[in-house]
């Protein structure tokens, strides 16, 4: 039986990770917990508090969404789209990428947007029984997002 999977090694791979202030700030939870368990004994108190913190951050770092282009798909997120269905995309960054976030999103676009990273690449979604007009995804290395894409087309 044939593997109908693709042996394609993805082309581009990203996850889109929690800056480091937000990792510090999610690890902050932890002493606040053991403050709680400060009654019970303190060595109590540190493991506890230990323990919150470590799970914290890597339940965030977990949950970070992976964009990639492998074969002839690319997934954001969950989400994910073949190649032909896509248009030319554009990579922007600094006061562009800003704007495609914030006044130039489209309504009618599927987005993944993360905060901290400050580049986008947009695509038009070219399926026409498909809703959704484009994809607007966050990445730290718009160019080589966007050179992937043209890549699996």
């Amino acid at each position: 039986m044939q593997n109908p999977t693709t042996d394609a090694r993805p082309l581009y791979r990203e996850r889109l990770a929690p800056s480091l202030p937000l990792l510090v700030t999610v690890a902050l939870a932890g002493p606040m917990v053991a403050l709680i368990f400060v009654p019970i004994g303190a060595t109590v108190a540190l493991i506890v508090g230990a323990a919150v913190s470590a799970v914290l951050v890597v339940a965030f770092i977990a949950a970070t969404p992976v964009v990639s282009v492998a074969g002839t798909t690319v997934r954001a997120g969950r989400a994910h789209i073949d190649t032909r269905f896509l248009g030319e995309p554009i990579a922007l960054s600094g006061d562009e990428a800003r704007h495609a976030r914030g006044p130039g999103l489209p309504a009618r676009g599927w987005h993944l947007i993360r905060g901290g990273i400050d580049g986008v690449v947009i695509v038009p979604n070219t399926d026409q029984d498909d809703p959704v007009e484009t994809w607007t995804i966050s990445t730290r290395t718009p160019d080589r997002l966007a050179a992937a894409i043209r890549a699996a087309r």
